[in-house]
């Protein structure tokens, strides 16, 4: 891809989560809410502290991160929606288990 975010600005590539409820019910498209987790797909370096040294990012390219709904800003690259957002905009990394792996 080729683009680089700048300073603690990560680029993610939002999951979509399934068409169908836990009782069987099709969800249509109107009705769906965007999804708030995603998939790092390019990181800045880091950001400056106080003392003007680097700090670097906590997620890097490949973890799955829970975001806020409002966060961040939508593009289209290649073709493709993707967001921009802030390492601070991120609630937390999705730890990958064995339960979840088998779900998936």
């Amino acid at each position: 891809m080729p683009f680089r975010p700048l300073h603690d600005r990560i680029l993610v590539r939002r999951i979509e989560v399934d068409e169908k409820t836990a009782g069987g019910i099709i969800i249509p498209d109107t009705a769906k809410e965007k999804p708030q987790e995603g998939e790092v797909i390019a990181a800045g370096p880091g950001a400056r502290g106080d003392s003007g040294q680097l700090q670097p990012l906590d997620v890097k390219v490949g973890d799955r991160v829970l975001f806020g709904k409002w966060s961040g800003t939508e593009i289209k690259l290649d073709g493709e929606e993707l967001l921009i957002i802030r390492e601070s905009d991120v609630l937390g990394v999705i730890e990958a288990t064995g339960k979840m792996q088998k779900a998936a």
